[in-house]
């Protein structure tokens, strides 16, 4: 039997103007039935606002307990964005948040972070759920306001202090709401740790402005970042390192990380702004740690050295995310859902602070 494409890889993105079109069919079927815009406008502000409603819901009751509980200065609250539609290649990263979750709590490891904070300690850890994003896609609603959608449901995590917004992707493309949130709240901009296989940073790529692969060029252009370092780049060409140029970022590829790995091992970020974030795509691992990732880039980062990074930059971490875990192409053992859960469990105890 001959395959086609689609049969092979069936969550492979349009590009161009056919990304415009995915995800807003409904709309263009109420539109071909002379449906009047304002209705259909409201329907998708009603859809919009259920969804808010829910994660500032969830994110006061976990904000209550926290500070009922009292002691805790900082307290990592997880937030999914299962967004998959501006991947340039395959939509399965859409697919995550519940596998990460899944493996995070399976039972396997005890709940203890290697620092020694404990997960099942609420202070340390809460959770507040997923931005609906298909659901507000099936509606209608296009990027512009789906991305003012995944800033709002950060700031109402933000709103609930101490809780600190670790975001669960999703496709790389969350990242630039995730951090306008982060910024906008906090009054300033912030460093940002990007480690990642590629540098994110075209202008839009495949005419796509929200492209995963040009969310670090808004993050710049919005002013929401000082300074942005970005570690473990091997799949970079000519536009990459020009824009890394025209906005002053500090590029270490893998072909010199021996050379920078005690510079990169000994980070400290945030101070004069409001604070560092964090950004990790699981394909900054070379693929034999974490095979399940869409774009599989060979000579990558060692599981240790990530962890190392995280583990000795000194800064005040106000937010965080962890993308690009793409379920459909792990292991049957969900090898790489352990990986990508393990980097959640030891960035949650970088940013979580308890009295003493």
């Amino acid at each position: 039997m001959e395959l086609r494409e689609r049969d092979i890889c069936p969550f492979k993105v349009m590009s161009g103007s056919g990304i415009a079109r995915r995800g807003i069919h409904y709309l263009q079927k109420l539109k071909a039935a002379n449906i009047p815009s304002d209705l259909i406008e409201q329907g998708q502000n009603r859809v919009i606002d259920a969804s808010l409603t829910l994660i500032g819901e969830r994110a006061k009751l976990k904000g209550q307990l926290v500070r009922a509980l009292g002691g805790a200065l900082a307290s990592t609250t997880l937030l999914g964005v299962p967004l998959g539609h501006n991947s340039s290649f395959l939509q399965g990263p859409a697919f995550a948040p519940p596998r990460i979750r899944e493996a995070i709590w399976c039972g396997s490891t005890n709940s203890t972070t290697e620092e020694g904070k404990e997960l099942n300690d609420p202070r340390v850890l809460t959770d507040v759920g997923d931005v609906p994003v298909q659901e507000i896609r099936d509606c209608g609603v296009d990027d512009d306001r789906l991305m003012k959608v995944i800033s709002e449901s950060v700031k109402l995590v933000m709103e609930e202090d101490p809780l600190r917004p670790l975001v669960l992707g999703g496709d790389h493309s969350i990242s630039f709401p995730v951090v306008r949130a982060v910024s906008e709240k906090l009054g300033g901009p912030v460093d940002i740790l990007h480690l990642d296989a590629h540098p994110d940073i075209y202008d839009a790529f495949e005419g796509n402005k929200y492209s995963h692969a040009s969310s670090f060029a808004r993050i710049m252009e919005g002013g929401y970042a000082r300074r942005l370092l970005q570690v473990g780049i091997r799949s970079i060409n000519i536009e990459g390192r020009e824009q890394g140029k025209r906005f002053g970022v500090e590029q270490y590829e893998m072909r010199t990380f021996s050379r920078d790995r005690h510079f990169l091992e000994n980070l400290k970020l945030g101070e004069g702004v409001k604070g560092v974030y964090i950004s990790v795509d699981v394909d900054c691992l070379d693929p034999a740690f974490a095979p399940g990732v869409s774009h599989i880039e060979p000579g990558g980062l060692s599981f240790r050295d990530v962890l190392n990074i995280l583990h000795n930059l000194q800064g005040n971490l106000v937010g965080a995310d962890v993308v690009e875990f793409n379920p459909q192409r792990d292991t049957v053992d969900g090898m790489t859902a352990m990986v990508t859960a393990k980097l959640v469990r030891e960035l949650t105890a970088k940013m979580s602070k308890l009295s003493t």
